[in-house]
């Protein structure tokens, strides 16, 4: 099936900053461009990691902290205080920096996002080359679809090819991305394969199935019965 991939929801005008700049000037471009992060590139253009603001706010949260600085503390806590003292982006990035294809799925990108915690990822090229960044707003305009694309997406795509069933024995009706697909088909196995298909269709919020079979293909036979 046809899905969205990253590069079709991404922002390729992108505000990076290089890797010699200061503290000082990343902060005006944050400032200035109302964005939270930004890629680092190097002088070729490939992405060397990422700076935050809250790589920023480091300098604010350990501003008061110095004397009183634990003998022992957690290699998250460490590597947090030591931004606090960075005046170059090289001291303050991320690296590496989470990356995606501009050619992965959409449910590819999110899948990453969640299972990092983050809110957006950088998209490079198979040479690590900058094209672009997607965020979580850009993932979930999928579901910005309209509901007749969805529907069409749902007839040629799940019901014709992969289940090679004549569309026009089959009822899709979507609404607000809900999708109510009704029919019969041939094998009771056919059933939740045809839902879970129709359910990762692009913009699907929700299926509600009204289908039938003819025929009992999960109950097993035995030889000589």
């Amino acid at each position: 099936m046809r899905h969205q991939r990253v590069q079709d929801v991404m922002t390729t005008d992108v505000v990076t900053v290089d890797t010699d700049t200061r503290f000082k000037d990343i902060a005006q471009r944050i400032a200035d461009s109302g964005v939270s992060a930004m890629p680092v590139v190097d002088a070729t253009g490939h992405v060397a990691g990422i700076v935050t603001e809250t790589d920023l706010l480091r300098k604010i949260e350990f501003s008061e902290d110095e004397a009183i600085r634990p003998l022992f503390e957690r290699h998250g806590r460490r590597v947090a205080r030591s931004k606090a003292d960075a005046v170059q982006v090289t001291e303050l990035m991320t690296v590496p920096a989470v990356t995606v294809s501009p050619e992965a799925k959409i449910i590819t990108a999110a899948r990453l996002m969640s299972r990092k915690g983050l809110r957006r990822l950088i998209v490079v090229d198979e040479f690590g080359a900058l094209v672009g960044i997607v965020s979580r707003g850009d993932l979930l305009r999928v579901f910005t679809r309209d509901d007749a694309d969805i529907a069409a997406d749902i007839r040629d795509q799940v019901i014709r090819r992969a289940m090679s069933i004549d569309p026009d024995t089959m009822q899709v009706r979507v609404t607000d991305g809900v999708v109510d697909i009704g029919g019969s088909l041939k094998w009771r196995s056919s059933v939740p394969l045809l839902i879970e298909l129709t359910r990762a269709v692009d913009g699907v919020v929700d299926v509600v199935p009204h289908l039938t079979y003819r025929s009992d293909d999960t109950i097993p036979t035995y030889a000589g019965m």
